[in-house]
């Protein structure tokens, strides 16, 4: 067997591919080296745990383009490829570069489910042919490759129809066409999105049960359902857009049967080895059943089933691909049963997607085939009301009021289990629901429950409610917020009746075997059903650290990479640690990287009750993102011992006219700027500014809600649409400029920067949204102003731990813009790239380590540059115009490294045709050197097959039109001229060699 194996990362996370790869490249590279092997790990998200030499020997950050690969393998000569653990992206990679012959010519083995197995599953056509000699009932479909071959099909089978293009990710491409003009637009999209250029064409069979199979194969042909899983919303909602319980619910033993004995049928047919999904369609009325798909890889569905029973999924899928049997390997969770035991559960779990909606009001929220959400959320409990209800309390997110209730259940939208919610509050009848929904009855017999357990509460007082009844909503999870604001109490005078009553919540382990046998698991929920099973965590010194929630715009995995290094900064310094998270998909959701998880809604209630049971010395809210950092203030009223902060000193940096007021003490420039309470407040402070405004409110991440409004017209629009819980707004004056920003590390006095970060858009666009280089080439002046800035903002706040500054350079002058006082988005490409993880020197300092000086860090040597870029997810969401502004709209981001900037944005940009030899891939509307490109109207340019490069910086409804015409064609926008003269810079160099992160090879996380 191979010494060293080459494994392929998913890259930067877009819709339909997130943080769940991190987690399963992050497990099978563990594995590998558990097993003695080398890993060379090739993943252009830096993001990402995975990326980290605690987890692979060498690491590039390279494209993960055939050309970039073929160029990596020749360089290390691996003798294995890993490709099943990096979702469809590394899928179709391992099928290319064996088409290409790569792996042939370099002597590279593929592990795991052969190149003739994965074509099986994912070919439209080879598919449907091997459902037909298995016997397995696939809908009435048609594999075709022409729009006009797709409109004879539907005119034969009727409509509505769904297309599901080959090879692509989260329904890419494809979606529900009720009318002919919808399939032109759909087929045209979907032949544009395979790789291959096919598209299966089927009869709907929207209104059916959605039943998930995670099923682990072995080369023994052992195979084992690992968990199957029930969609609360019928067929017609991709998967990733349902909510999904888990184990099953309205499955009868013979249903379940018969389709876990289908699952087993396909996956052997395939020969599959390791982790696959099988998706299949139930008829409510009669034992008929369709398979819908397969996918012959680790999926996002393996990780949720891998939290929802404690089955590590990809790290066993890796030991079978080196050629382990089920029976050989013994699951770590129990440390008795065997990988050949099915997991069995004795709770629910209920995953309840997290959609970008709130960032996006204009998007269209209607929910389809094609995959709309960003992430997702667990939930755990006793009863399925409890999980439904701790389900939506971690989504952290406000339901916008909602209205015409009826839209959103015909016509399935991200909303719609919060308008049965309403419906069944206003008398609604539950069989009325299901003709709308077709979702099962018995699905909304439980949110009948919870409707009925609101009107229960409301008919109390607080000195009225029999204890029964608190019991019953506690086991329905209802929070003690929630029934005080029902009860027309206070939440503490709830809290205090609640526990005279001995009603305190429990902590029950999850465990793979349903309590059968004696488990070695430290992995635990909360529940107000049943006694506690396990007994504090034996140590001196513990700590909690909070985790960032589900992954959204503005707050990704970048924030659990920052999390988990908390964890073994902790741990090596002898601390005991605990984690709270509710994201299914992330590495610090693995029981094996805490000393002890909980998985809960991040609440105050509940962090309440794990500080006390485990008597927690210290509560870290720095890693987790804003979600951690906005708990400070009630954990701090609770009582709660917070690290290195305190809800005044946060205030002070976030409430802008607090911390103008310090900038103005200390003599920092900073952009003018006023903080309002009304709209009318807002129009009189406006009075005071020129346009344009920076109309933005306060304490949120990712720019959320923030717009630059030119005129008094477009700040009344703004002001119009902001709702009332987004107040106090904050208005800046707009200033042009460069923008600069830092992440730092402070002892309260002295700061730590190891370089600054320079941002190749200009000011306006968001930094989330804006290409940068690291180490920047900026003028001394300004490093030296962003130091010293930087070093009186620690010093007047006493701030400790780790901090991002953004800055702006106009003229001769440096402005300070604002400070996060917590771990940044940057934080992993900056520790990385420097070789100094910012995050250990943090936790260091904020446990007083007395061997930890700023003074003596010593400054990071430079071998190379490192180009940061956005990617967006504009394959799920063509109806938004990705012009570039204060609201940050990329789902993830990349990251190259080369000798020179050109070299690092070669790289960036290799996916794309070099215009300076195919002038016609590229269409131009602007004023500018490059007219004479132009040749074809736009409307005829962007029918061609060449068309792949459109510029266009209007901010004009017909600009905008346009550009959201060429994203649907799956063209790359270019939205400023900044961007695109860094893609003119990159052609300026032909080969680019692999270039590896620095940094030597550490000992992994346990």
């Amino acid at each position: 067997m191979s010494k060293k194996i080459l494994v392929v990362g998913s890259g930067p996370i877009i819709i339909g591919q997130a943080a769940e790869f991190d987690y399963s490249g992050t497990q099978g590279c563990l594995a590998l080296r558990e097993e003695g092997y080398e890993v060379v790990l090739v993943n252009n998200n830096p993001a990402t745990i995975m990326t980290d030499h605690t987890v692979a020997d060498t690491v590039y950050c390279e494209p993960l383009t055939v050309p970039s690969l073929t160029a990596i393998i020749e360089k290390e000569r691996p003798e294995a490829l890993l490709a099943g653990l990096g979702g469809q992206t590394a899928l179709n990679l391992a099928v290319e570069l064996d088409k290409a012959e790569v792996l042939k010519k370099y002597n590279v083995e593929l592990l795991g489910t052969s190149v003739e197995s994965i074509q099986k599953g994912e070919d439209r056509e080879l598919f449907r042919e091997l459902m037909n000699e298995l016997n397995q009932p696939v809908p009435e479909s048609q594999v075709i490759v022409s729009v006009s071959e797709a409109k004879q099909f539907a005119d034969h089978v009727g409509y509505p129809v769904i297309s599901r293009p080959a090879y692509t990710l989260g329904g890419r491409g494809g979606g529900i066409a009720e009318t002919e003009a919808e399939l032109e637009e759909l087929i045209h999209n979907g032949l544009k999105a395979s790789p291959i250029h096919q598209v299966i064409i089927e009869k709907s069979i929207a209104g059916f049960k959605e039943i998930e199979y995670e099923i682990m194969r072995d080369t023994n042909g052992t195979c084992i359902s690992v968990c199957n899983m029930e969609n609360f919303d019928p067929v017609g909602v991709h998967t990733g857009d349902s909510i999904v319980t888990a184990p099953s619910q309205t499955l009868s033993d013979q249903e379940y049967q018969m389709l876990r004995t289908a699952s087993f049928d396909i996956v052997s047919a395939l020969d599959v080895i390791g982790g696959c999904n099988v998706q299949l369609a139930l008829d409510p009325y009669s034992k008929n059943y369709y398979v819908i798909e397969v996918n012959p890889r680790v999926s996002r569905s393996s990780a949720l089933a891998s939290k929802a029973t404690g089955y590590p999924i990809a790290k066993l899928a890796t030991k079978v691909a080196l050629g382990y049997t089920l029976d050989q390997l013994q699951n770590p969770l129990t440390g008795h049963t065997y990988a050949s035991f099915e997991p069995a559960l004795d709770y629910t779990v209920v995953k309840f997607p997290r959609w970008p909606f709130d960032k996006f009001s204009e998007a269209d929220r209607k929910l389809g085939t094609k995959m709309r959400a960003t992430g997702e959320v667990m939930a755990i409990d006793r009863t399925l009301e409890g999980a439904f209800q701790k389900a939506v309390q971690s989504l952290d997110t406000v339901i916008p009021p909602l209205t015409d209730l009826d839209k959103h259940l015909t016509l399935p939208t991200d909303l719609r289990y919060f308008a049965i919610l309403e419906l069944l509050r206003q008398g609604e009848s539950i069989e009325n629901i299901h003709k709308s929904t077709h979702i099962d009855l018995f699905f909304l017999n439980v949110l009948q429950n919870l409707v009925e357990m609101e009107n229960t509460l409301a008919s109390y007082t607080i000195e009225s409610i029999p204890e029964g009844v608190i019991k019953l909503a506690k086991l329905y999870s209802f929070t003690d917020q929630s029934i005080a604001d029902l009860l027309g109490c206070e939440e503490n005078n709830l809290a205090d009746v609640r526990k005279s009553y001995g009603i305190i919540p429990a902590f029950k382990m999850v465990d793979t075997c349903a309590a059968e046998f004696e488990a070695a698991t430290n992995y635990v929920y909360s529940t107000y059903a049943g006694v506690n099973e396990i007994e504090p965590l034996k140590g001196s010194k513990k700590a909690l650290i909070i985790g960032s929630g589900p992954i959204r715009i503005g707050q990704g995995v970048e924030f659990d990479y920052s999390a988990v290094k908390a964890i073994e900064s902790l741990q090596a310094a002898g601390w005991t640690t605990v984690m709270i998270n509710n994201n299914p998909e992330t590495v610090s959701t693995d029981y094996e990287t805490a000393d002890r998880l909980y998985f809960d809604p991040i609440q105050k209630e509940v962090i309440a009750s794990i500080v006390e049971h485990e008597d927690i010395d210290l509560v870290f809210t720095q890693f987790g993102g804003q979600t951690a950092i906005n708990m400070a203030e009630e954990l701090e009223e609770a009582g709660i011992p917070l690290a290195g902060v305190s809800a005044d000193m946060l205030d002070g940096l976030e409430d802008r006219d607090r911390f103008y007021s310090s900038l103005k003490e200390l003599n920092i420039p900073h952009v003018e700027g006023s903080t309002c309470h009304t709209k009318n407040e807002a129009l009189e402070a406006a009075t005071h500014y020129s346009y344009p405004i920076l109309c933005r409110p306060s304490y949120v991440i990712g720019g959320q809600g923030m717009v630059k409004v030119k005129n008094e017209k477009e700040l009344k629009q703004a002001l119009q649409e902001t709702d009332a819980r987004h107040y106090p707004i904050v208005l800046d004056q707009f200033m042009t400029g460069k923008e600069v920003e830092v992440d730092l590390v402070a002892d309260g006095e002295r700061i730590f920067i190891p370089e600054v970060m320079e941002h190749i858009e200009p000011a306006g666009v968001h930094s989330g949204d804006s290409m940068a280089i690291f180490p920047s080439s900026l003028p001394a002046y300004v490093k030296e102003a962003v130091t010293e800035y930087s070093e009186k903002i620690v010093r007047h706040s006493k701030y400790k731990g780790i901090m991002n500054i953004q800055f702006l350079w106009s003229g001769e002058n440096v402005y300070v813009l604002e400070v996060n006082p917590r771990s940044s988005r940057t934080v992993p490409i900056i520790s990385k790239v420097s070789g100094i993880s910012l995050v250990d020197l943090a936790v260091r300092l904020l446990i007083e380590d007395p061997a930890c000086d700023l003074a003596t860090v010593p400054a990071p040597s430079w071998k190379h540059v490192a180009v940061k870029y956005p990617l967006f997810s504009s394959h799920a969401l063509p109806e938004i115009d990705h012009k570039l502004g204060a609201n940050m709209q990329s789902t993830g981001e990349g990251m190259c490294l080369g000798s020179t900037v050109a070299e690092a944005l070669a790289k960036v940009f290799s996916h794309l045709p070099d215009i300076q030899l195919h002038p016609e891939a590229c269409f131009i509307d602007a004023d500018n050197d490059y007219e004479d490109l132009n040749k074809p109207t736009f409307e005829e340019w962007i029918q061609t097959d060449e068309a792949a490069i459109y510029v266009n910086d209007q901010v004009t409804p017909a600009a905008k039109e346009k550009r959201i015409q060429a994203l649907k064609y799956g063209i790359t926008v270019f939205s400023e001229p900044s961007t695109f003269e860094a893609y003119l810079q990159s052609l300026t160099i032909k080969n680019a060699e692999p270039t590896p992160l620095p940094g030597n090879i550490t000992e992994g996380v346990r």
